[in-house]
């Protein structure tokens, strides 16, 4: 798909996002939820510690209920993970979901190497994720990302998109969640061992995670 047509769909899709979450605005459904702030700080052997999440990056994603934090195992003497989980209630306003690719530069990363690779997490079906290889000078680290709503794992952008007018029609709802987790490189590391770390994190505290999303 050539970088034009995806922009085309992009704005196609936004376009219709916007105009028909505006004109079912009275109708929607926002779904109770339990709030970020009560996120357990230790969950298996992993211990956390949260983090700030800048004002540059706050103002890209939008309104929303955001959990940033760093685990670490106690069990491996391994870097730690950055967790990063954005649910937003609604998006009927023109506030949708962004990737990760608009806050990671920001920070100083910038992105090295992309691919999509398929993770299995308990209780579901294996699905497809993104991952990024990302660099700041010297430095490397990899990052792992989807898009995650009613259940429903989905790693396009712009499939993200079209979901989110078909879940508005069928169910009247347009709120969805990002899931995130980055690690940076040891000395010496390779990605597969960077890897098997973000996915050691994930595999322990999705379960949590969903409790926190409804489904």
């Amino acid at each position: 798909m050539t970088s034009t047509f995806r922009f085309a769909v992009a704005c196609v899709l936004l376009a219709g996002a916007g105009s028909f979450l505006q004109v079912r605005n009275k109708a929607e459904i926002v779904p109770p939820h339990e709030t970020f702030a009560s996120f357990p700080y230790r969950v298996g052997t992993w211990a956390g510690r949260d983090i700030s999440i800048t004002p540059d990056v706050l103002e890209v994603l939008g309104p929303g209920d955001f959990l940033t934090r760093v685990y670490r195992d106690a069990a491996a003497d391994d870097a730690g993970v950055e967790l990063l989980v954005a649910y937003f209630p609604s998006q009927r306003t023109g506030d949708t979901l962004h990737s990760p690719q608009n806050c990671l530069p920001g920070a100083g990363w910038l992105p090295v190497d992309s691919s999509r690779i398929q993770i299995a997490l308990p209780g579901h079906e294996p699905f497809l994720v993104n991952r990024f290889v990302i660099g700041k000078g010297a430095r490397r680290g990899l990052a792992i990302y989807w898009y995650w709503a009613h259940g429903r794992a989905v790693a396009s952008e712009y499939w993200a998109k079209f979901y989110l007018v078909k879940d508005s029609i069928r169910l009247r709802r347009s709120d969805g969640s990002l899931i995130r987790v980055t690690t940076e490189l040891e000395t010496h590391e390779s990605i597969a061992d960077a890897q098997d770390r973000l996915l050691s994190l994930l595999k322990v505290v999705f379960p949590t995670i969903e409790a926190y999303i409804p489904p």
